[in-house]
């Protein structure tokens, strides 16, 4: 019994001292607008050590130059994230980003979706970083929200509506 319970306290120990990498992209069907929604969530740091390795000059909490930084959030992320809908790719149009807590949002969009039947989603955000990252994909369409979890090297993710 002592020894369960010392496993146990090891492990929450270790896993409150290794840092845990996870992005979240979240891509919604706008029936309304006839569009696609998309947003990364991103732990701040994590994306700017990453982009630090394209420009050194970056600051993402304080930024020096906005539009430097929209630029390379865009290129990264447009890099990294590939979306198929029914069998066909499609290019993200970045919208911007905000910094919220300790998290980097940015926010894309693909224009002229009248329906969402198959998405596929190529996926490596921050691969380049960490091999322990973890993306983690909701899609959401006609109130119906499915998700997956994409684990390092993972990259592909498909859902059927």
């Amino acid at each position: 019994m002592v020894n369960s319970l010392y496993q146990w306290i090891m492990t929450g120990v270790i896993a409150l001292l290794h840092p845990f990498y996870v992005s979240v992209i979240e891509i919604q069907h706008n029936a309304k607008d006839n569009n696609i929604d998309i947003s990364v969530r991103i732990f701040t740091e994590d994306l700017e050590t990453t982009l630090k390795k394209i420009n050194t000059k970056i600051d993402l909490i304080h930024p020096i130059d906005q539009s430097l930084n929209n630029q390379l959030i865009n290129n990264y992320i447009t890099k990294k994230l590939q979306i198929k809908i029914d069998g066909k790719i499609y290019p993200l149009h970045y919208v911007g980003y905000e910094l919220q807590q300790e998290s980097i949002w940015s926010y894309f969009d693909i224009p002229n979706i009248s329906a969402l039947k198959k998405i596929e989603v190529d996926c490596s955000v921050l691969y380049d970083f960490e091999t322990n990252q973890i993306n983690i994909i909701h899609v959401k369409e006609k109130g119906i929200e499915k998700s997956y979890k994409l684990d390092y090297p993972k990259t592909n993710a498909s859902f059927d509506f």
